[in-house]
């Protein structure tokens, strides 16, 4: 089995520095096949049989554990190809330690700090697109995970469907190496189907659906390539091909220079690339695989039907409730979400969209206890130790709200009410990213970074108070998508809410939508 070296306290192994500061030796030397310091380390897999798109801290703190834990139960050859996107530090420093790293596991009682040892090669796949084709067409290959972000996948939030627009789809689509995602998936997929090899294309991104959204932009990928050209490729995947859909779960802040020092320290050795994270760790996977598998129900993964009903559970219940906290975290001064949560206004919040709006839009899965869950997110978000940023939580918004409010924000409605937190959800995110003139949402908020924020800044710098720039944003840039873009009352309340916080503050709108989602039904607006 893996081993670990558990740090318990505020006490990890150290050097002696001055005055008792821990330090690091500077002969400590880099962590590798011969020096992995203090961690026992479970055999390296002798061959591939995963190619992973998106080497980031995610899938290296979530998949390639799942899969050591397989490994070390089960065997096989599952070892994983590790694919970065555009940066190629991770794969640098992945070849200089011998492919490989540490997981911190931190919570208040201390760091337990383990080494995956599942990946067998790493590149870059903006330097070597030919590669990853190659890499999804060798038969040896028998599953595709991916963890690109829900931006990865060249899509129209308004349509659902593939982009063709996008620059990186269109060239893909007029031949050479691929350079978007789905283009590399179609590309390889049409190179594997001349052997017919089955495979599996695993989504582990936070979006709806996953398997299904990832093989229709597949499909629609290769229906638009010209003539007959893509014909032979769909034959394929309906006899060999699936696309099963997933639900991950593990909040993995990201990797400071302090956990790194630490990490060394408990280590013993240097290593370039830890990955910070929680305890809590889920992974809900539909089993459609058909050429196989890891084992990875020896690491807890959850093999169901139900998949659709863990990812509600996660996309609205977690995600949706941690958007609210970071948004409001921020225009608090809460420079992380331990920080927020412990403030009595935001908890309020957080607990109130749970109970008003997210739980009763969800469908609860078999065997899970809903309210022990909503217990255990709360002393999730409260892990000071974790220190996960509201910066963080809070970028990329406009992508990662679409994936969380329409659907419950909608379900509310139909019912005939005003979902208050969800309103309040979008009405933080647009003071934070889009202040109107002379609000300042603080240095947190200043922090996130998002695709959309130029173009709600210049919206929000002639909007002449929320009420026009919630107008402008949701209806018009229809930036939570179509059905809820028409949504007046709605968006009208999102409006109010943003001037409540410009003129009164941040807690006089938490107070007013608790109150408004809280009150009896026959008084609600």
């Amino acid at each position: 089995m893996l081993g670990f070296t558990k740090i318990i306290g505020d006490h990890p192994p150290r050097c002696a520095g001055p005055r008792g500061r821990i330090r690091v030796s500077i002969e400590a030397p880099r962590l590798g096949r011969t020096e992995t310091g203090s961690v026992a380390v479970g055999r390296a897999p002798e061959r591939a049989g995963i190619l992973h798109l998106g080497l980031g801290s995610f899938h290296r703190a979530h998949q390639a554990v799942y899969t050591r834990a397989a490994l070390d139960r089960s065997g096989g050859d599952w070892g994983i190809v590790g694919v970065a996107s555009r940066s190629s530090a991770v794969v640098d420093a992945l070849h200089a330690q011998d492919m490989l790293y540490s997981v911190a596991t931190i919570s208040p009682a201390g760091t337990a700090v383990s080494i995956p040892n599942t990946h067998v090669d790493a590149f870059v796949a903006a330097t070597a697109p030919e590669r990853v084709v190659a890499g999804i067409a060798d038969p040896s290959i028998r599953v595709v995970t991916l963890t690109v972000t829900e931006n990865g996948y060249s899509y129209s939030a308004a349509t659902q469907h593939l982009d063709l627009d996008d620059p990186l789809v269109h060239a893909d689509l007029s031949g050479g190496a691929p350079r978007s995602t789905i283009g590399q998936l179609a590309r390889g997929l049409q190179s594997r189907a001349v052997d017919g090899a089955p495979i599996a294309i695993l989504s582990c991104d936070n979006l709806a659906a996953n398997g299904r959204h990832t093989e229709k932009l597949v499909r629609e990928f290769l229906q638009a390539l010209p003539g007959s050209e893509g014909a032979e490729t769909l034959s394929y995947l309906d006899a060999a091909v699936a696309f099963p859909s997933s639900m991950v779960d593990r909040i993995v802040p990201a990797t400071t220079a302090a956990m790194r020092r630490s990490v060394d320290a408990i280590l013993g050795a240097t290593d370039e690339i830890p990955v910070p994270a929680e305890p809590f760790t889920m992974w809900a996977i539909e089993d459609r695989f058909p050429g196989g598998r890891p084992d990875w129900e020896a690491g807890g993964a959850v093999v169901t039907s139900e998949v659709a009903r863990y990812e509600q559970l996660k996309v609205r219940l977690l995600n949706g409730t941690h958007s609210l906290i970071a948004y409001l975290g921020a225009l608090r001064g809460a420079a992380t979400i331990p920080e927020a949560i412990v403030q009595d206004a935001v908890a309020s919040a957080a607990r109130a969209v749970l109970a008003a709006e997210y739980t009763p839009s969800i469908e609860v899965p078999t065997g899970v206890d809903v309210d022990a869950y909503q217990d255990e997110l709360f002393a999730r978000w409260g892990n000071s130790a974790l220190g996960h940023r509201t910066s963080q939580v809070g970028t990329d918004g406009s992508v990662k709200l679409r994936q969380r409010i329409p659907e419950p924000a909608m379900l509310a409605i139909r019912r005939g009410e005003t979902p208050h937190l969800i309103a309040l959800t979008v009405a933080a995110y647009l003071s934070c990213l889009a202040p109107l003139p002379g609000f300042d949402p603080g240095p947190h908020a200043a922090a996130m970074t998002d695709g959309a924020r130029e173009r709600l800044a210049a919206i929000a710098a002639s909007s002449r108070d929320g009420i026009e720039l919630a107008r402008r944003a949701v209806s018009g840039l229809r930036l939570f998508g179509e059905e809820l873009a028409g949504q007046d009352p709605f968006v009208a309340r999102v409006g109010e809410l943003v001037d409540t916080i410009r003129r009164h503050g941040v807690d006089a709108a938490i107070a007013d939508a608790v109150a408004a989602s809280t009150a009896p039904a026959g008084s609600r607006p």
